[in-house]
């Protein structure tokens, strides 16, 4: 039996059960107070080719604050991580509002633009220790307490 009553995405709503990465997620954000990627500390740029920006953050180190393309990509990763290390479904996890607990003001979820998506997956590369990769990896670790 299904349910409307959600805590922050705790739930899912089809089976009703409690997931582990959400569970994970939510007491590393009860926990932490000051996070080393507080968008109120940088000079955000905003672009609007969002996949070709996107891109830069798998081979360049020093891409800078664009957004929303870094949005895109740390999603495209949290959800392939969460898939790896949970058994996530991909596309669901890529599809959940929450994802990104609601810190980023930018994420979109998959279905709301499908064809940015698409373009930066079909550049995602083999090697995850490229660009700001590492970077990435090391704060989901933090947050998913791995």
């Amino acid at each position: 039996m299904g349910t409307n009553i959600s805590y922050n995405g705790m739930l899912d709503n089809t089976l009703n059960i409690m997931k582990e990465w959400k569970i994970r997620q939510e007491v590393y954000h009860r926990l932490t107070k000051e996070y080393s990627d507080d968008l109120n500390q940088f000079t955000v740029e905003i672009v609007d080719d969002i996949a070709t920006s996107a891109v830069r953050y798998f081979t360049e180190k020093e891409v800078g604050w664009l957004y929303p393309s870094k949005s895109y990509v740390v999603a495209i990763l949290y959800a392939r991580w969460l898939h790896e290390e949970f058994g996530e479904d991909f596309l669901t996890a890529l599809d959940d509002p929450d994802l990104l607990y609601g810190n980023d003001p930018y994420f979109v979820p998959y279905s709301k633009d499908k064809e940015n998506y698409i373009k930066i997956l079909a550049a995602l590369p083999a090697s995850m220790d490229q660009g700001i990769i590492p970077d990435i990896r090391n704060y989901f670790e933090r947050e998913f307490m791995l």
